[in-house]
């Protein structure tokens, strides 16, 4: 395998300037520049100083845009897409290192961030 094949199969090659990287998610680069300045991330810089972003920071940005959709501020979308990363993370280490995870367990299950209102909650009248 070549230095090149490697690049295009890593996810945190910086490839994607930032209006590709805004195109490719559906949203605005100024979406992406507040991402920056809320500290979720922070894109290499070309020679030119260029913002370059790569897979896997589109992959937050575009959790916290779905976040954002679902009414959810953008301080705590950004603290829940990181707190979603770093489990990930340790997730991917645990395999790693040989041990288990449960179905409960797993990181890449799409969780639900808002109780779903078209389900009614019922408590009994004491």
């Amino acid at each position: 395998m070549t230095t090149t094949d490697t690049a295009f199969d890593d996810a945190d090659v910086p490839a994607y300037t930032m209006g590709r990287a805004a195109a490719m998610i559906g949203v605005t680069p100024a979406f992406l520049r507040s991402l920056g300045v809320a500290g979720l991330i922070e894109p290499e810089r070309s020679i030119g100083g260029h913002r370059r972003y790569s897979r896997h920071q589109l992959q937050l940005a575009g959790r916290v845009r779905q976040l954002l959709d679902e009414g959810i501020l953008l301080a705590a979308a950004c603290r829940i897409v990181t707190l979603e990363d770093r489990l990930a993370a340790a997730h991917r280490r645990i395999i790693e290192l040989g041990g288990t995870l449960t179905d409960g367990d797993d990181a890449d299950l799409p969780t639900q961030t808002r109780r779903d209102i078209a389900t009614p909650t019922y408590y009994r009248a004491t």
